[in-house]
């Protein structure tokens, strides 16, 4: 891991296109190498998309591991460079909805996508946040994460162990909260609601907390720009009458909104995820076969 660190550091001095295409040959070895990653994207990807030929699905996938090896490699120009260049590279359109944040509490929803990242570090050049994270099993790529998301205005990130209390409290400090909505942790907190049709355990916590906080909810996806030019940060208009009385409902809501960005741009969406580990009761294990 200190070598890869180094190795990013290395080569975040480097045009932003030739480290592009040197994260993409990595992502084409990668392809062919991790076989359960294939299978469980390749599987996802036929539950989500079952109208596109399969010759089709397999491209996606392998250009989805492409752009997720370069994201990698890339973050060594989010965590390194100087601000003046990671503003050249990032185009935010329309920009931070600061009258909105400073108004009172917000929720940036940003699902997973391979740029996620850059969504982070375009918003923490701005304003101070908090955010809820996993930790990492190995301690050195955990410090260096960490220090990378805080290296622009001051960020609180909590252990999702923690549970959303500190979070809240945050939120009555006027610090909006930057939300990852969409992978699978289990039954706990999580409605079971379609995502391409297929029921997933789905967090509820973003329309739980907008109903105890009044917080209005903001998505934020961040894609790559053509030509490896950087990336294009977009923020959405705020959801009207979100959550509304029926939580599950919000929820469905969500999915449905992360499923047209993911129409968007689908080999950009992080399809190497269990998104569907979780099944209702009596439901097989669409994995069986990856393990």
């Amino acid at each position: 891991m200190r070598f890869l660190l180094a190795l990013m550091w290395l080569l975040h001095w480097l045009p932003l296109p030739l480290i592009g295409r040197l994260g993409e040959a990595v992502g084409s070895l990668l392809y062919l190498a991790m076989g359960s990653r294939r299978r469980i994207t390749l599987t996802n990807l036929r539950l989500c998309l079952p109208a596109l030929p399969e010759s089709e699905r397999r491209a996606i996938a392998r250009r989805h591991f492409q752009l997720y090896a370069r994201s990698i490699l890339e973050r060594g120009v989010l965590w390194w460079a100087p601000e003046e260049r990671l503003r050249r590279l990032v185009v935010m359109d329309p920009g931070l909805p600061m009258a909105l944040i400073e108004s009172g509490p917000v929720i940036l929803l940003c699902p997973h996508f391979v740029c996620l990242d850059v969504a982070g570090a375009a918003i923490a050049q701005q304003i101070s946040a908090c955010s809820m994270y996993v930790p990492q099993k190995n301690k050195v790529f955990d410090e260096a994460l960490r220090k990378g998301r805080a290296r622009f205005k001051p960020v609180r990130l909590f252990n999702r162990r923690d549970g959303i209390k500190p979070v809240i409290r945050a939120m009555r400090e006027k610090l909006p909260f930057f939300m990852l909505p969409d992978m699978d942790f289990g039954p706990r907190d999580a409605e079971f609601v379609p995502f391409f049709g297929i029921p997933a355990a789905t967090l509820s916590a973003p329309a739980r907390i907008a109903g105890m906080t009044g917080a209005r909810v903001v998505p934020v996806i961040a894609t790559y720009l053509p030509g490896y030019r950087g990336w294009k940060v977009t923020f959405y208009p705020a959801w009207e009458n979100y959550p509304g009385d029926d939580i599950t409902e919000a929820t469905r809501r969500m999915n449905a909104f992360i499923e047209e960005r993911v129409l968007e741009a689908p080999a950009e969406y992080f399809w190497a995820h269990r998104r569907f580990k979780t099944r209702p009761p009596g439901m097989p294990d669409v994995y069986r076969d990856e393990r």
